[in-house]
């Protein structure tokens, strides 16, 4: 495999993407109480990876200055001039493009402007406003990064229902404790590229505890899932309260033991959350468990 084309992957950000796909596909699943035509997976599929992949791809457009000043962004192929920002930006245009073009011809119009409203978000709502300006930017700017399951929901529905809106909050109310257990992790790196990330500006102490307060939250919210869907059944109700009770426990040993172990614990928990809890979705909305 050539530099040139693990660089243009690397501008996708394929781990970022295969997270927001298995809510799609989640999102698929429960609204068609069982598994969707398999055209119409395979759009929302690809739809949704060309979408994810074309906003990070301008993510990495946007920002090779702010790349080169931290380390674990700085080999990135933009701030590391293998890619021009010319080309990138480009590249991250033309996949948002042929992701609407998809997802309008083989699912609805529904879910391609949801899919692309993902997009302008992450890009001009969240990298080009909030993520420099306000401690709150990684939770409103969240928002894009929720849409996924409401992509699949409105794929097969065409609509938006109140089951795909608690998807979308699922989503939205992890993303905080999620991304700020990173920066936790790699709060040397904002702080001297300006980045105004919670850790930096409040400390650890108190990005713990909002972090506990989010995952607090979760519990609640997919438990009203499962009494707003009826594919939904005990299976559902017991993982979901479980993998919820798991992530409170790993948030509050941060707050009582704060170091770079637990937050790298409450990271870690967190990428087997979100689809833990989608995957299971999936299984009992299939089989009415």
């Amino acid at each position: 495999m050539s530099q040139i084309f693990r660089d243009y992957i690397k501008l996708t950000k394929p781990w970022i993407m295969s997270l927001l796909l298995v809510t799609a596909l989640g999102g698929m699943v429960l609204a068609a109480e069982g598994w969707p035509e398999t055209r119409l997976v395979i759009a929302v599929l690809v739809g949704g990876a060309l979408a994810s992949g074309g906003a990070s791809a301008l993510n990495h457009a946007m920002e090779p200055e702010l790349d080169r000043r931290m380390r674990r962004t700085g080999n990135r192929p933009v701030a590391n001039n293998r890619i021009s920002v010319r080309r990138a930006t480009l590249f991250g245009v033309t996949l948002n493009l042929l992701s609407f073009i998809v997802l309008y011809w083989e699912a609805n119009l529904l879910a391609a402007a949801l899919t692309i409203g993902g997009s302008v978000l992450y890009i001009g709502f969240y990298t080009y406003i909030l993520k420099r300006s306000t401690i709150h930017n990684i939770v409103v700017g969240g928002i894009g990064g929720a849409l996924p399951p409401l992509v699949g929901w409105a794929a097969v529905n065409g609509n938006i229902e109140l089951s795909g809106m608690f998807l979308l909050a699922i989503v939205f109310f992890w993303t905080p404790p999620h991304f700020w257990a990173l920066a936790l992790l790699i709060r040397d790196d904002y702080e001297a590229a300006k980045v105004p990330m919670l850790p930096v500006i409040k400390g650890e102490s108190v990005t713990a505890v909002w972090m506990l307060a989010y995952a607090i939250l979760l519990i609640p919210l997919t438990w009203l899932l499962y009494f707003a869907n009826a594919s939904l059944g005990l299976l559902y109700l017991a993982t979901s309260g479980f993998l919820g009770i798991g992530f409170i426990w790993y948030c509050w040993k941060l707050i009582k033991v704060n170091t770079r172990t637990s937050a790298a614990g409450v990271y870690k928990f967190s990428l087997l959350y979100l689809p833990g809890v989608f995957i299971v979705i999936m299984i009992d909305a299939s089989f009415n468990m």
